[in-house]
């Protein structure tokens, strides 16, 4: 195994919401989405943050490895796109396999092609944030295509990889009743979906926007009520999938 290198946005070292049990979360530098609600949009540039190496990150996750073993937990690589350092990924992973620690990827699925195989087969889940089923409403709100999204959700599927789902509900833009239903219709014919996980849009990384002098075009979008939540749970669970 040869040490990479790669940019760090910032990490958390005991989250509880990037997968299960406690878990150590690396945010990696550099997205190529542009997605209108971004809660980090200083972490979109490549090549910018902290500066290090996976062996650097493995040896501060092996300090963790018995109470991510404890609790179920385990390493989550999030971002940014994490996909957009894959050499960077796979090694840390490899690494997270080695010690016998549990791994999960936090990605749009946009560069999935960059994942090959051997970075797959050191992944044991993929929290898979697909933002709109509808190709023209997905690239109003981020910018690219929809499509590679859908097919690396498809290859997770083909590999058995376990996949937890997650949507942002942005009103008036990804709450619509017949584009959940269409999500929900396209979730369901994925065997390896465990959860889905439906996150309630915030304003609280407006702040970001504003120190970076871009445009936010959101600052008048409401947080969705707990009845529009709720709702949206359902077209899920109308296919029989878990949902949080």
């Amino acid at each position: 195994m040869e040490n990479t290198s790669g940019y760090l946005h910032s990490v958390e070292s005991a989250g509880t919401l990037d997968g299960p049990g406690v878990r150590r979360v690396l945010f990696l530098q550099g997205c190529p989405l542009n997605c209108l609600y971004c809660h980090n949009p200083d972490a979109r540039p490549f090549r910018c943050g902290q500066k290090t190496d996976a062996f650097t990150q493995l040896e501060q996750i092996s300090r963790y490895r018995d109470l991510f073993i404890k609790t179920g937990g385990g390493v989550t690589l999030s971002g940014g796109e994490p996909l957009s350092q894959p050499a960077f990924v796979k090694t840390i992973f490899e690494g997270c396999k080695r010690m016998g620690i549990h791994t999960a990827l936090d990605t749009s699925g946009y560069t999935g092609w960059r994942a090959d195989d051997e970075l797959l087969s050191y992944t044991d889940l993929v929290l898979l944030d697909i933002k709109h089923i509808r190709s023209e409403n997905y690239e109003s709100l981020t910018g690219v295509e929809l499509r590679p999204t859908l097919d690396f959700a498809k290859r997770l599927a083909d590999l058995g990889i376990p996949i937890w789902l997650r949507h942002v509900l942005v009103p008036g833009y990804t709450d619509a009743p017949e584009h959940l239903a269409e999500l929900a219709a396209f979730i369901a014919t994925l065997p390896n979906i465990k959860r889905v996980e439906i996150l309630p849009f915030h304003n609280m990384g407006k702040y970001k926007w504003e120190q970076l002098g871009l445009n936010y075009r959101l600052e008048n979008t409401a947080e969705p009520t707990a009845e529009c939540v709720e709702s949206a749970r359902d077209h899920f669970r109308a296919h029989g999938i878990t949902v949080y």
